[in-house]
């Protein structure tokens, strides 16, 4: 226990004063947020751009419709020829130009929209909008059919979710429950991934330099190989924790830093006071459903998970990284670690949302490869205590199946130099 313990101090000191781990931990939070900053900035820039379209209404139906928005400038284009308007749209470097022909029986078919690049989906999708609504109208009317009376026949029915305990939710539960579900297990596949590599990228290390043959005359394999997985796992705690930490400071730091005008605070207030009653209960709905949501129990099995599925794919990554003499070699082995984390998500994701309790959730959320993701996606959905339970159990035992076999291997494979081993050559060091 002693040397394990010595090991394990080892892995932590040489992990958190190595340069390129210090300056990640510290620049990462600085990276995430500038990203964020710049997203954000990007968006309202491109947000404010005034988009001009130029058109001709040759049937003199269209040109009251078009009204210019806060991004979108039509200009009146009808007293020019087509050809004409062509060219003043390109020298103009307009957005495009609308054609909308004489003959009312043509308009569905040969309105024409000329641009220089591929359109934006949004202005096209506008106009279809606009040219669409004055047509039906112009159809109502040719049938005779009153417009204001069919207006106000139209029913617009709004479902009301109940569940059978006589709680309310809104129509974005599911969504809601998905967006907790899948951003816990997609962090925990990163973390995986990210915290694996480091005890494969150590183990590689001290076999390159033949630091190992000294090592393992005073210190059993399983003992090695235990420390290093405890060791790049604190580190990697302390990482994490730093990054939490430097992330919320920076943001409130970006917060405060943004000016912002009162008259946009006003208007937003004139905003909110013109949103409908029914909106409001939607919101309302909501914010009930996240403060329903298992929050609890879903922070403390993704710690439970986190270490789990950390310790089952750490144990296989340190086996690779003993096996290989490269991390170029290595890239043989990821198949199997990258396949289950990549599955689990896409079952997560395309399977979990539709059926949280179906078989194809079920039975992913216990097997071990799977389950640390695919059953994080499942708890805001309510998944059963004994489910949970049972799921960790099997997690728990095939922990150590895969530490006693990736143990066998690291013994093995430690030693073992110039020669790429094959999946052949590693199951028979399983049987030695």
């Amino acid at each position: 226990m002693s040397n394990l313990k010595l090991v394990m101090q080892r892995e932590f000191i040489a992990r958190v004063r190595n340069k390129t781990f210090v300056i990640m931990t510290f620049l990462s939070p600085l990276i995430f947020v500038g990203m964020i900053s710049l997203i954000v900035w990007l968006t309202t820039m491109n947000n404010e751009e005034v988009h001009k379209v130029a058109f001709i209404d040759q049937s003199d139906l269209f040109a009251s419709e078009f009204k210019d928005g806060e991004t979108l400038e039509y200009i009146n284009y009808s007293q020019y020829t087509l050809e004409r308007a062509k060219d003043s749209v390109k020298k103009n470097k307009y957005e495009g130009l609308l054609f909308i022909p004489k003959t009312i029986s043509q308009l569905e078919k040969n309105i024409e929209f000329y641009t220089e690049d591929s359109p934006n989906l949004g202005i096209i999708e506008a106009i279809e909008d606009i040219v669409s609504k004055r047509l039906t109208k112009l159809n109502y009317e040719k049938e005779g059919l009153d417009v204001a009376t069919i207006k106000a026949a139209k029913a617009k029915v709004a479902l009301q979710i109940e569940n059978f305990s006589g709680k309310k939710t809104s129509k974005l539960s599911n969504y809601i429950k998905m967006f907790f579900g899948g951003v816990a297990g997609y962090l925990l596949m990163m973390f995986i991934i990210i915290y694996g590599n480091m005890v494969m990228r150590s183990v590689i290390e001290e076999k390159a330099n033949r630091i190992i043959e000294i090592i393992i005359s005073s210190v059993k394999p399983m003992q090695l190989m235990m420390g290093k997985i405890l060791g790049t796992s604190l580190a990697g705690i302390v990482q994490f924790i730093i990054w939490v930490i430097l992330g919320g400071i920076l943001m409130t730091v970006l917060t405060t830093m943004i000016d912002i005008d009162p008259q946009q605070i006003a208007a937003s207030q004139e905003a909110m006071q013109e949103i409908e009653t029914d909106n409001m209960d939607q919101i309302r709905l909501i914010l009930s459903d996240i403060w329903a949501l298992p929050l609890t129990s879903l922070i403390i099995s993704f710690l439970v998970y986190f270490i789990g599925g950390y310790f089952l794919y750490s144990a296989i990554y340190a086996a690779i990284g003993a096996a290989v003499d490269s991390e170029t070699d290595s890239q043989q082995f990821m198949l199997p670690i990258i396949l289950p984390l990549m599955l689990g998500i896409y079952v997560g994701f395309f399977s979990v949302i539709e059926n949280p309790h179906g078989t194809v959730a079920t039975v992913f959320s216990m097997i071990p490869l799977t389950s640390p993701i695919v059953m994080l996606m499942r708890i805001p959905f309510g998944v059963p205590w004994w489910e949970i339970a049972i799921s960790i159990l099997i997690l728990l035992g095939t922990i150590f199946g895969i530490i006693w076999f990736a143990a066998k291997i690291y013994r093995i494979g430690i030693l073992m130099y110039g020669k790429k081993p094959t999946y052949k050559e590693l199951f028979k060091w399983l049987k030695y």
